[in-house]
């Protein structure tokens, strides 16, 4: 069966902006039913199924659709800031400011949602001919850091070559990490380490990373990248096999970085992430 695929344009891929998790997903749900031989228009609405994102994610449909709903909600508020025009048509003379959508439709008896692109943005997203970047859907559904998504579509930009170079100041800007992670010590501890920690445990690729220097200063991060290999199936082993106990448990749905979310809701501080509350979790432990 085909896998949905994500089509985007490489402008959009390095523009300025920030989503969670579930913002991006939901995002990528929608891309991914872009008709790439259709004219797009701005009337066309995109349907989320809780039951199809709850499959994709890897958890329980009953406790998912207010999480679908408030990330809905949170996305209309977004701004993305475009630099390029679509299609490698060179640098826009001013740059521009716009959402990723302009409406969305809550059917909850039905179980899910619609959402309906901006104008601005469908030029990014259909009718590519030159410099886009194709990724499969299930390549990040089961990421639950947003900068390991947005890393991830950085590295298939340059999939053929294996290697891609970018500057820390240019990478922070993209994420709009602000007056986060000021020291580059927790920029790569909080950022860097994490996102590469999941592209290679979820997505086809596996990555390395190294930094480079201007001078004195540390300036950019060399990312080198490749296909995993294929693993032959395994036959199934014959006579019985018994379970023993302390072996390594599987990864548990609906956490993350190993933090069940009822650990990190509950001891989240006010306005703080649930992705920086299980780093700060993580840390805590440590000590």
């Amino acid at each position: 069966m085909n896998q949905p695929q994500v089509y985007k344009s490489n402008a959009l891929v390095e523009a300025s902006y920030r989503l969670t998790p579930a913002e991006q997903r939901i995002m990528l749900c929608c891309i991914s039913q872009v008709r790439r031989d259709q004219t797009l228009t701005d009337e066309v609405m995109y349907r989320v199924s809780v039951a199809d994102y709850a499959a994709l994610v890897g958890t329980d449909s009953h406790s998912t659709y207010k999480e679908v709903a408030d990330a809905a909600l949170r996305l209309k508020r977004r701004e993305v800031w475009l630099r390029e025009f679509p299609n490698g048509d060179g640098q826009r003379p001013r740059t521009l400011v716009t959402g990723w959508v302009q409406s969305i439709a809550y059917i909850e008896s039905e179980g899910h949602i619609e959402l309906r692109f901006t104008k601005d943005m469908l030029p990014y997203l259909t009718q590519l001919s030159e410099r886009f970047t194709r990724y499969a859907l299930s390549d990040v559904a089961k990421m639950t850091s947003s900068h390991a998504i947005r890393l991830y579509e950085l590295l298939c930009q340059w999939r053929d070559a294996g290697k891609r170079e970018v500057a820390i100041e240019w990478l922070r800007d993209s994420f709009q990490l602000g007056d986060k992670y000021p020291a580059l010590k927790d920029f790569k501890r909080r950022v860097i380490e994490p996102a590469v920690a999941q592209i290679n445990e979820h997505s086809p690729l596996w990555v390395k990373w190294d930094q480079r220097k201007t001078g004195r200063r540390v300036s950019h991060l060399a990312f080198t990248f490749g296909e995993k290999a294929q693993k032959a199936p395994q036959k199934p082993r014959k006579g019985k096999t018994k379970g023993k106990a302390g072996g390594k448990a599987p990864s548990a749905s609906g956490s993350i970085y190993g933090i069940p979310m009822a650990v990190i809701e509950t001891h989240a501080r006010p306005g703080e992430s649930h992705e920086d509350a299980a780093l700060r979790i993580l840390e805590e432990r440590k000590n």
